[in-house]
């Protein structure tokens, strides 16, 4: 089944998620607690600061370097980052897994979303849902682990604590039900040498 969903002026047709809500929340600086490609996220806004706050106060402890920055596709990407590096395009364009990229330069992002080195972690979404939501808002979203602290980690949407699922304005029904054991994703960054460093894998 297929609806529309029309937000900004533009219409998407999409698989039957419940979009509509999540693009609400969105849109007025709230909250959201979602499933990623990887794990269950509390996400919002990623060019609204007065929402990344919100979201760092709810998160604890308000360190942003436990924050990713979702995009639905290359051409979103290249807005955010000040130069893509042809080694990153091809990673990104081959690589099966979930893939996060530490990238040295931000632009057009609030101050509150980069880490303390001014750094950025980016991630091109492969989850349907999460691409046609961030398709449908026309602007990335953060992600961060759906937990208290950045010690551990949801598996699964059992897993997440009724204090998150209160401390948000909107919770997505998709893939609640599912029992499947979440991971965070690949993580890289580009050496002053050009060479790729994987800092998680």
């Amino acid at each position: 089944m297929l609806l529309t969903t029309s937000t900004n002026d533009r219409t998407f047709m999409v698989q039957n998620y419940n979009l509509e809500g999540a693009l609400d929340v969105l849109e007025r600086g709230g909250l959201m607690l979602y499933p990623t490609d990887t794990i269950w996220s509390i996400g919002c806004d990623a060019t609204n600061p007065l929402a990344i706050e919100q979201l760092l106060r709810l998160k604890r402890p308000n360190q942003p370097d436990c924050l990713e920055v979702l995009v639905d596709s290359v051409e979103m990407l290249r807005n955010f980052v000040a130069h893509l590096h042809p080694r990153i395009e091809t990673l990104l364009a081959y690589h099966i897994r979930p893939l996060t990229i530490i990238f040295d330069e931000a632009q057009n992002l609030p101050s509150n979303l980069l880490n303390n080195d001014g750094s950025v972690a980016l991630r091109m979404v492969q989850e349907d849902y999460c691409r046609k939501l961030i398709a449908a808002f026309g602007k990335p979203l953060v992600a961060t682990y759906a937990c208290v602290g950045c010690n551990s980690f949801p598996a699964n949407f059992g897993a997440v604590s009724s204090e998150i699922i209160q401390g948000v304005d909107f919770v997505s029904r998709h893939r609640q039900h599912e029992k499947l054991i979440g991971q965070p994703s690949v993580m890289v960054r580009l050496s002053a040498n050009d060479e790729l460093e994987f800092l998680r894998d």
